[in-house]
């Protein structure tokens, strides 16, 4: 396959290869001889496009991320419930139990402790995810199935939280000390008017970090 001739082709082959080297072998135990040996490709090929394994993984997190906002899009365009409340409801949960959407997320749990990484995490959750999260709590004040005052500020507060302050990586903490966070969580949003956190949603966060967490003890 040439590079000249199909770039594109080439940079998804380069991302998938290494994002599935990243997750089997760690990202600090890969280097860039193992994903040139496993595509078989020239050095120069792969470094025509990146300058270094960083700069891999910094392309594989923009498309993950990019996976994930589309993937709420079509969930929101596709989820039928009975009011906003419960279709907010049922797009958490079935953001949190898409494979494709954490397929990689022992690979970016890697990188938590960079601060360039975290710092992506909370623009995205911001600029991204808050506004399309804020919508559908519009439609629940408009039903009556959501009372609060101020979305937009909700929604963006509930993205850092979810993101950044459940995660149990980021702050060394133990399951149980991640449960009792979620159940405050739970309990903040309903005093808040927004009763969005299920105890489905609780039981999914939990087992994806039970996962992440019992990979990075091995």
């Amino acid at each position: 396959m040439s590079r000249n001739k199909y770039p594109e082709q080439t940079i998804k082959k380069i991302l998938s290869v290494s994002g599935r080297l990243f997750t089997e072998k760690g990202f600090d135990k890969t280097s860039i001889q193992d994903i040139i040996n496993e595509l078989q490709m020239s050095k120069g090929a792969i470094y025509h496009h990146f300058k270094s394994k960083e700069e891999i993984l910094d392309a594989i997190i923009k498309k993950q991320l990019s996976y994930s906002n589309q993937m709420l899009k079509k969930l929101i365009k596709d989820t039928k419930a009975n009011n906003g409340r419960e279709k907010l409801v049922c797009i958490l949960e079935a953001t949190m139990s898409d494979e494709e959407a954490h397929s990689l997320d022992n690979v970016l749990m890697s990188q938590i402790k960079n601060p360039q990484f975290v710092v992506l995490g909370i623009k995205t959750g911001i600029n991204s995810d808050a506004p399309i999260l804020s919508e559908i709590i519009q439609e629940g004040i408009e039903d009556g199935s959501i009372n609060i005052e101020f979305p937009n500020e909700c929604a963006e507060i509930f993205m850092l939280l979810v993101n950044i302050w459940i995660n149990p990586v980021l702050f060394n903490r133990n399951i149980s000390e991640t449960l009792s966070r979620l159940k405050f969580l739970q309990m903040l949003m309903k005093q808040l008017g927004v009763d969005i956190v299920s105890d489905k949603l609780i039981k999914q966060i939990l087992k994806r970090h039970s996962y992440i967490m019992e990979d990075k003890n091995e």
